[in-house]
């Protein structure tokens, strides 16, 4: 599906963050084997309260991505009272993802099609700002690469839970425009969640997986992203009936793989295509950005790999992974670990609203058995943390030398992805206890998380069906 101070989990400073990729090289090693951390220098992080967008040369915005904490003004009593929060909000996101993505799964909504939202599970971690209506109202709306759906609260509203902003008034928008019933958009709507109302307007229901749903008529609407030209005519939700954990977003941009998404609707205007960096969380952290369009979103230099499309679940993004290394190393196990079967099982997505790496339980052992041999028994281990198992207690030590985890595309001649260091493990206390940032799955999906996703450039191109990492880092 998504800040006294605020306090967020805190990764490793390191030397350099800039992620490691290799293409056509060998398939059995990565060029780099080691990295050094330095785990005493690290800071507290707190919520960015900037602008929400960057103009950008050629008039494209690139909207910040910021915390959820930096909008809801979130605050913890501690570093491992954060963390305890942010492994909730991750477990319910997972587990959700698992029953979404099973092969198995059938809607239970009463109410239409259950699309899956990090806000929902209380996962919507990324927050953009834009302009609803003429003139634009400016609204936090929850980023999520899960679904297809635009919406916001609007009034008159029979049900709304508690927002950031002012809720949207259609009627101060010179723009605002219902969808007719019998159009070719309403009936565009995902899984049939649409129906018509007393004035023959297009109805949208759209449910989620703990109960929240989101219900109102359909309309076009412009939409301003920072400095921006306007974006005129796109199809959003105006919902007067919401309810759930939406954390103050005043609703959901979605950026899903399907026609009735942000990305889906720009069409040409986008080129298909659009790019994201989450920024690292640590002393030198900077704001994340959300970038439209091809000719800022596709980065010269960057290394692609295909994507994949789950016939069962056509929103979401599947990468090809095939293996994982280790300190230079790849990892022994069978590619089919990570496969997207015929039936929608298995496969690996990428989700900004899971925070920890999931992983098949046999990929997860190797990795984990492989880092610490790796790492040797030179560091001292820490009990483990939550569904952290593997831990260590560093404090007292100036820097640390640790192995390198890669993520390899494609079979034999394939693409390498090495992490950089703070992707690999975060900070439990403050005390000096660090943990790897990957678990365990429950099922046969693997979930590439936004820890192992913070500060490389992520661009998804649907035109061409490709995603690539880097060159840049944020």
């Amino acid at each position: 599906m998504y800040g006294a101070t605020t306090t967020m989990v805190l990764l490793f400073a390191l030397v350099s963050v800039t992620a490691v990729i290799t293409s056509g090289g060998s398939a059995s090693s990565s060029s780099l084997r080691f990295h050094y951390i330095y785990p005493g220098n690290f800071t507290t992080v707190a919520a960015s309260s900037r602008s929400s967008s960057s103009p950008r040369r050629d008039g494209r915005p690139s909207l910040e991505l910021l915390h959820r904490d930096a909008v809801t003004g979130t605050t913890y009593p501690s570093q491992r009272h954060a963390l305890v929060a942010l492994v909730a909000r991750d477990g319910a996101r997972a587990e959700y993802l698992q029953r979404r993505l099973s092969p198995t799964y059938l809607p239970t909504s009463e109410v239409g099609s259950e699309v899956v939202s990090g806000i929902s599970e209380g996962s919507g971690e990324y927050f953009v700002r834009v302009g609803v209506g003429s003139p634009p109202r400016e609204q936090y709306l929850v980023v999520d690469s899960g679904s297809d759906v635009i919406w916001v609260q609007c009034r008159p509203c029979a049900q709304c839970y508690a927002q950031a902003d002012p809720l949207f008034d259609p009627a101060t928008s010179t723009s605002f425009a219902t969808v007719p019933c019998d159009s070719g958009v309403c009936r565009t709507l995902p899984g049939g969640s649409f129906g018509c109302d007393a004035g023959d307007s297009c109805r949208y229901e759209v449910s989620y997986g703990d109960g929240s749903y989101t219900e109102g008529v359909l309309a076009m609407e412009t939409l301003t992203f920072g400095d921006s030209t306007p974006v005129q005519g796109v199809a959003i939700g105006c919902g007067h009936r919401n309810h759930g954990l939406f954390i103050g977003a005043a609703g959901l941009l979605g950026l899903g793989w399907g026609p009735m998404s942000l990305v889906g609707q720009l069409g040409g205007a986008a080129g298909g295509a659009f790019s994201y960096c989450l920024a690292s969380l640590g002393p030198d952290a900077n704001t994340g950005s959300l970038v439209l369009g091809r000719s800022d979103a596709m980065p010269v230099g960057a290394v692609w790999v295909p994507l994949l499309r789950n016939a069962q679940a056509p929103s979401f993004y599947y990468v090809g992974l095939t293996g994982l290394g280790v300190g230079g190393e790849r990892l022994p196990l069978d590619s089919d670990l990570f496969g997207l079967a015929e039936d929608g099982g298995g496969g690996v997505v990428m989700d900004t609203g899971t925070a920890v790496t999931r992983l098949p339980p046999d990929a997860y052992a190797a990795l984990r058995d492989a880092f610490t041999d790796a790492v040797g028994g030179g560091l001292p281990r820490a009990p483990g943390v939550s569904l952290f198992d593997t831990c260590y207690d560093l404090s007292g030590y100036a820097s640390v030398r640790v192995p390198t985890v890669a993520l390899y595309f494609g079979r034999d001649e394939g693409t390498a992805l090495t992490l950089p260091a703070r992707n690999l493990l975060v900070s439990m206390d403050g005390d000096g206890v660090y943990c790897l940032a990957f678990a365990a799955s429950a099922s046969g999906l693997s979930i590439l998380g936004n820890i192992q996703q913070q500060g490389i450039q992520v661009t998804v191109d649907t035109a061409s069906g490709n995603v690539g990492f880097g060159p840049t880092t944020c």
